[in-house]
């Protein structure tokens, strides 16, 4: 039986009933129809995607340094190229290269589906939506590369991160030189390239960042080149000559093991040949139109784990018999009850499905927001669902693992290759920390809070008030440091032992309110999946939002102490 258990039902529910998707649908799509669509994903994703899921751990890509090539197995070539057949990617290009419109929260909820089911079939499927980037940005002739990109279903990749500079993108030493023809010659190592080499493409468009000769220092001075693997015919698309960029390494990671991670050596062997892209030095902006929608999928791919976890863990708890009820536990004679009658783990398996739920719930309607016209809504919640999406996460599937017991330690069962799997998200495009400063400093302090303001204001739930007092003291707190830095640097160091709590606290604030707006939609229905709903936002709001005041507090008891502990003291 698949691994991959997929909750169809709260999808439909949170994106009609909560979201009400049926206003932001074009012309030529209505609810019958999106319905259709979710369910065919959903088919896809339980039996072909889900069905190499565990063969791709237990049999990963095996890479050759002479040739610098990688050889896929099998099973997964399979469920890719299935997957790129049903033409589901079509949802995210734009309408001129073949694109179908719809709106973007339901993209993301048919990839919640491919993500639950096989992550890595969606990660290296990165071209149509790359050759949509290069369309909107590039010179007519790139354009063009688009086309032939998406015609002959080339792959692509993002390649930002040195192995120096980690996530200090700026620190980066790969060199860009022009060359008289216009073209350029790429120089450098970059390491942790997601799908950096592989044999499910004829060809790999890498999209680079580079700092050409003479350029600033700094995220300002870098440009985005487009790198391809084998050098083509700019018209006809016809493959040429291998170009100068090789993989030199492969990582041997703990786990995602089929997604190939590399390392990308440019210019060592011969040219490295690369174009600027739309003929403009703006490189740090263009590659964060790239980074935006690579942390959406993160958080997508989090908490559909999680989702899949959970409900594997709710089966198990169901069957698996163990003791006796508690309240005769004194009484050898009492019958034996499944686990999923006994409090503790009634406790795990709800707060399993409150984040599973409400994190779905909180992806969707950041993604609504682009729908509904509200960019800078959508760029304040982006990190929450990155950062929450995969910490929350993470943690909350060492619960699914420990509802099973010793059983879910073993092979037998999903769960430990879920969390392998999982623990990538809190670290991939910036780790949860650089979220905590992203939602601080560049959403936050940027407009001192307004967007921030107009999002609670929209919390009038009497029940969430208090909690939503919490936040808003906290980020008041927050912003006066900010202002106390500028006489004080040192300030700026209790805003940074800060901002990873803020982060949290803000997600689980939304994740209490999303859950408590599903569940009044519920209200007065008797069947088991509205009952479901209530009940989550009322354990929600009783166990995890009071928890909020403690971490108001420890802000309030804490400086800049830390940083003066000295260096030889931890």
């Amino acid at each position: 039986m698949s691994h991959f258990r997929s909750n169809v039902r709260d999808v439909k529910f949170t994106l009609f009933d909560l979201l009400g998707l049926d206003h932001l649908l074009p012309a030529d799509l209505d609810r019958d129809t999106v319905e259709a669509m979710i369910d065919e994903v959903d088919r896809l994703s339980r039996n072909v995607l889900a069905d190499s899921y565990a063969d791709g751990d237990r049999n990963p890509p095996v890479f050759d340094p002479e040739t610098s090539s990688v050889r896929l197995p099998e099973p997964f070539r399979q469920a890719f190229r299935a997957y790129l057949d049903g033409g589901w990617w079509r949802l995210d290009v734009p309408e001129e290269l073949g694109g179908t419109a719809a709106p973007r929260a339901l993209w993301w909820a048919l990839m919640e589906l491919v993500q639950g089911a096989n992550a890595p079939v969606f990660m290296y499927s990165a071209g149509p939506s790359m050759a949509g980037l290069l369309y909107r940005l590039g010179t007519p002739e790139q354009q063009r590369t688009a086309r032939t990109m998406i015609e002959k279903s080339w792959a692509a990749t993002m390649v930002l991160t040195e192995p120096e500079a980690g996530s200090d993108v700026g620190a980066g030493r790969t060199v860009a030189r022009r060359q008289p023809d216009g073209s350029w010659h790429i120089e450098g190592v970059k390491r942790f390239i997601t799908s950096g080499e592989h044999d499910l493409a004829e060809n790999i468009v890498h999209f680079v960042l580079a700092r050409p000769e003479g350029a600033a220092a700094g995220t300002k001075g870098l440009s985005m080149f487009v790198v391809p693997k084998f050098l083509f015919d700019r018209e006809t698309g016809e493959l040429l000559d291998r170009n100068g960029v090789h993989a030199t390494n492969v990582e041997r990671k703990m786990g995602i093991k089929v997604s190939t991670t590399c390392e990308l050596t440019f210019g060592a062997k011969q040219p490295a040949v690369g174009w600027l892209v739309g003929d403009r030095h703006e490189g740090i902006a263009q590659m964060f139109k790239v980074i935006e929608g690579a942390r959406m999928q993160v958080g997508v791919k989090a908490i559909a784990t999680l989702s899949t976890g959970y409900l594997n863990a709710r089966a198990y708890a169901a069957e698996r018999v163990q003791g006796s009820d508690l309240t005769r536990r004194a009484d050898p004679s009492a019958p034996r009850v499944t686990i999923d009658q006994h409090p503790d783990v009634r406790r795990m398996l709800m707060l399993q499905k409150c984040y599973a739920e409400g994190l779905r719930a909180l992806y969707l309607f950041t993604a609504a927001q682009l729908d509904l016209g509200d960019p800078a809504l959508n760029d304040l919640l982006l990190p929450l669902v990155k950062g929450v999406g995969s910490e929350r996460s993470f943690e909350m599937l060492t619960l699914s693992l420990q509802t099973l017991g010793g059983s879910g330690f073993l092979q037998d069962h999903p769960m430990e290759q879920y969390l392998r799997d999982t623990k990538i998200d809190t670290l991939y495009e910036g780790t949860t920390g650089i979220q905590g400063q992203d939602l601080f400093f560049r959403k936050i302090a940027r407009d001192r809070g307004a967007v921030l303001d107009r999002l609670l204001d929209r919390i009038d739930d009497p029940e969430l008030a208090e909690a939503v007092a919490e936040v808003r003291a906290m980020t008041g707190m927050m912003l006066g440091w900010d202002d106390d830095a500028r006489k004080d640097p040192a300030e700026v160091y209790r805003i940074g032992a800060h901002t990873t709590r803020l982060l949290l606290s803000l997600g689980d604030l939304l994740v209490g309110w999303l859950l408590r707006c599903q569940a009044r939609l519920c209200e007065g229905r008797e069947d088991g999946f509205a009952r479901g709903k209530v009940a989550a936002a009322q354990f929600f709001t009783a166990t995890v939002l009071p928890e909020l005041a403690a971490r108001r507090r420890i802000m309030e008891r804490t400086g800049p102490e830390l940083m003066e502990v000295p260096d030889d003291a931890f």
